[in-house]
C-alpha cells in the first residue's frame, strides 16, 4: 500500500499490533461500521501468531458441540479453580467463558475465518474438571493467493522449525511427514506436499499453502481488507496521544515521518508483550534466564512496546503472576551470519526414545510433559544464581525417527548438525557424556534406571505416559506405553537446552471488557490491550493448549464489541459507558 504522506490520519480505532488478538479486535470493530487503522512495527503483519501453532482453547466450542461432544458448563470453570487457585475469582475469566464459543462462531458466520476442531486434545493436566477433548479449536488450511499482493506481507512461518520455509500443522499433517518412510499412503501426502511446495517456492517466491498460525493470520487480514481495515506496515508506534485524561490516539512514524493518527473511539494495545525487552525480562523474569539469557521464540519485533506505552499512560503493569513468561525449552541453532535462532522444543522432549538429563547427567523431568511444566521443573532444580540448562539424548533410532530440535530425522542428513555443534554424537553413552561435559557414570546409570522402565512400558521415577496428554504427544502405534522406549541403539545424540518461552504472560491490568485499568484500579478513558500485552488471565499458569490465542483472540472480539458501543454477554451496559 502506499505510505501516508500526511502528517495527521483520522479513524475510530486505532490498534497496535497485528496478531491475531489485535487483528480480532480490528475485524470486530469493523464489522459494526467503524473505521479502523492497524499500526505494526515489523514489515510483515502476524506477530507471535504467524508462527504458533494456531491452537484456541475454547471449551464449549460450536465444534464440539456439534460433534455430540457436550459437557457441564461448570466443568471447565472446575478445572481452571483446580489449575489457577486463587486466579479462578479473576472476573475476566467469566468473560473469556461466556463470550469465546461466540467469538468462534461470529469469525465463522461473519469473515474469511474457517475452523477445525480439535475434539481429541487434551487439557494438559488430570486435575479436577479436565477435558479429555472437545475445547480446542484450529484453523482451517488457506490459499495464500487469496490475499494478493498482500501475501508478501503476511510474516513467513519460522524458517528454522519449517521444511523450506513450508509450515506443517500438527496433528495429520505432522503425522504423514513422521510416516512418510513407514507408510505408501503418508509418502504420496507428502510428496504432494512438497512438490506444490516447491512449485510455489518457484512461482512465487513463497509457499502458499497456509497452516498452523500462519493461515490463521492470513484469514484474518483477508477479513480486515474485505471490511475495509487499513494495515499500514512498517508503521512503530512512538507514543500515545493523550486529551483530558483520554486516549486519542497515537503518534506513529512511517517513512516519510511521524503522523498522528487520531482515534475517536480508542486504542487497542496489542504488540505482542515483551519476550525481547531485556530490561523488563531481567525484572520480571530473573530464574528463567532474566535479560541476557533467556531466549525467546517471538519475534524480535515484539520488545514491550505496548507495555511502556501503557504505563506512560497511568496503567499498571501487573507483576505478580506465577510465571511473567510463557516458559518453554529452546535450543540455540547457529545461522551462516554468526547469529543463534531459538528454536522451540514442543514435539520431540515427548517421543519414545528420548530423555532430558541435567547437566549433571540425572533426569529431573516427565519429558512429555507440558514445555511449560518441563521448564518448571527445569528451573525448581537449578541450584539458585546458575542458569537453567540441560541436554535432551536420543539414541539413534529415536533421533532417526522423531529428529531432535533442529536435526530433522531421516531422510535428512545430520552434517550440518553436527559440524555447527548443534548436535553431539558419541558412539557409546560414555562418549556422548565426553562431548557434552556430562559425568560419563551419572549417565550412564540414569539411562540404565530408564531403561529398565520402559523396556516395560512404566517410568516408576516421574510416571510418563500415564497421562492422556502424555499418551497423545507420543506414538501412538507403539506399544506398551506410546511415550517410553529404552534409549538403546548407538550412537547417541544430544542438544543443549537452555531457558526460553513462546511470549510473556506479564501485561497491563484490564477489566473483564479489556479495557486497560490505571494504579487506582479504574479504566483509563479510550485504552484497551489484548493479547499478550494483557496481562494473563490465567494468572500465569498453563492449564492447556492455546490459553494464550483463546483468550486473546476472545479479547479482541469483545473490546471490537466495546468499541463499537455493542452489548457484550454478560457484561452490563451501564458498566461499559
Amino acid at each position: 500500500m502506499e505510505k501516508p504522506n500526511q502528517h495527521a490520519l483520522a479513524c475510530d480505532v486505532l490498534v497496535v499490533g497485528s496478531g491475531a488478538s489485535g487483528l480480532a479486535a480490528a475485524v470486530t470493530a469493523a464489522h459494526f461500521g467503524l473505521r479502523v487503522i492497524v499500526a505494526e512495527k515489523a514489515p510483515v503483519f502476524g506477530g507471535t501468531t504467524a508462527w504458533s501453532g494456531g491452537w484456541l482453547w475454547i471449551p464449549h466450542n460450536p465444534l464440539a458441540v456439534q460433534a455430540g461432544i457436550t459437557e457441564p458448563p461448570e466443568l471447565p470453570r472446575r478445572y481452571l479453580a483446580a489449575e489457577l487457585g486463587n486466579r479462578a475469582n479473576d472476573p475476566r475469566l467469566d468473560a473469556f467463558l461466556q463470550n469465546c464459543p461466540e467469538m468462534v462462531g461470529f469469525f465463522q458466520d461473519h469473515t474469511e475465518m474457517r475452523w477445525i476442531d480439535g475434539n481429541r486434545v487434551p487439557d494438559f493436566h488430570d486435575s479436577d474438571g479436565a477435558g479429555k477433548g472437545g475445547r480446542s479449536v484450529s484453523v482451517a488450511p488457506y490459499d495464500g493467493g487469496k490475499l494478493g499482493a498482500w501475501l508478501d506481507r503476511l510474516r513467513p512461518p519460522l524458517d528454522i522449525v519449517s521444511l523450506w520455509g513450508m509450515g506443517i500443522a500438527a496433528g495429520p499433517d505432522i503425522g504423514n511427514f513422521f510416516n512418510a518412510t513407514r507408510k505408501p499412503r503418508a509418502a504420496v501426502y507428502t510428496v504432494r506436499r512438497i512438490m506444490r511446495h516447491l512449485r510455489d517456492l518457484a512461482l512465487h517466491g513463497r509457499g502458499r499453502h497456509l497452516v498452523s498460525g500462519n493461515a490463521l493470520v492470513a484469514r484474518l487480514m483477508r477479513s480486515a481488507l474485505d471490511k475495509g481495515v487499513t494495515l499500514m506496515p512498517e508503521a512503530p508506534v512512538q507514543g500515545l496521544l493523550v486529551t483530558d485524561g483520554r486516549v486519542t490516539g497515537a503518534t506513529v512514524f512511517c517513512a516519510d515521518g511521524p503522523v498522528q493518527i487520531h482515534a475517536a473511539r480508542g486504542v487497542v494495545l496489542a504488540s505482542g508483550g515483551f519476550p525481547h525487552d531485556p530490561a523488563r525480562l531481567q525484572a520480571l523474569a530473573s530464574l528463567a534466564g532474566g535479560g541476557g539469557g533467556h531466549r525467546s521464540a517471538a519475534p524480535r519485533d515484539n520488545s514491550g512496546d505496548g507495555l511502556r506505552m501503557a504505563e506512560a499512560a497511568g496503567a499498571e503493569i501487573a507483576d505478580d503472576l506465577a510465571s511473567n513468561v510463557a516458559l518453554a525449552p529452546v535450543s540455540l541453532v547457529p545461522k551462516p551470519d554468526g547469529s543463534k535462532a531459538n528454536f522451540p522444543h514442543l514435539i520431540d522432549r515427548a517421543k519414545p526414545g528420548i530423555i532430558a538429563v541435567t547437566l549433571q547427567g540425572r533426569r529431573f523431568v516427565n519429558e512429555a510433559n507440558s514445555y511449560y511444566d518441563f521448564m518448571q521443573a527445569l528451573i525448581a532444580v537449578t541450584p539458585l544464581g546458575q542458569q537453567p540448562g540441560c541436554w535432551l539424548i536420543a539414541d539413534h533410532t529415536a533421533q532417526r525417527r522423531w529428529g531432535l530440535g533442529w536435526a530433522k530425522p531421516f531422510p535428512f542428513p545430520l552434517r550440518g548438525a553436527l559440524r555447527s555443534g548443534y548436535l553431539k554424537r558419541g558412539r557409546t553413552l560414555q562418549d556422548l557424556a565426553g562431548e557434552c561435559g556430562i559425568p560419563a557414570e551419572a549417565l550412564a546409570q540414569t539411562v540404565a534406571q530408564f531403561n529398565a522402565g520402559a523396556e516395560q512400558g512404566r517410568d516408576p521415577d516421574f510416571r510418563r505416559g500415564e497421562s492422556l496428554y502424555n499418551r497423545v504427544q507420543g506414538d501412538a502405534l507403539h506399544a506398551p506405553n506410546p511415550s517410553l522406549a529404552p534409549l538403546a541403539r548407538g550412537p547417541f545424540y544430544a542438544v543443549r537446552i537452555f531457558p526460553g518461552s513462546l511470549g510473556t504472560f506479564a501485561g497491563a491490568r484490564t477489566d473483564a471488557a479489556a479495557r486497560v485499568l490505571d494504579t487506582q484500579g479504574q479504566p483509563i478513558p479510550g485504552l484497551l490491550a489484548v493479547g499478550n500485552d494483557m496481562a494473563s488471565v490465567m494468572g500465569g499458569h498453563y492449564p492447556a493448549g492455546g490459553i494464550t490465542l483463546g483468550p486473546g483472540m476472545t479479547f479482541g472480539y469483545i473490546a471490537g464489541r466495546v468499541l463499537a458501543g455493542q452489548p457484550v454477554t454478560g457484561l452490563s451496559q451501564e458498566k461499559l459507558s
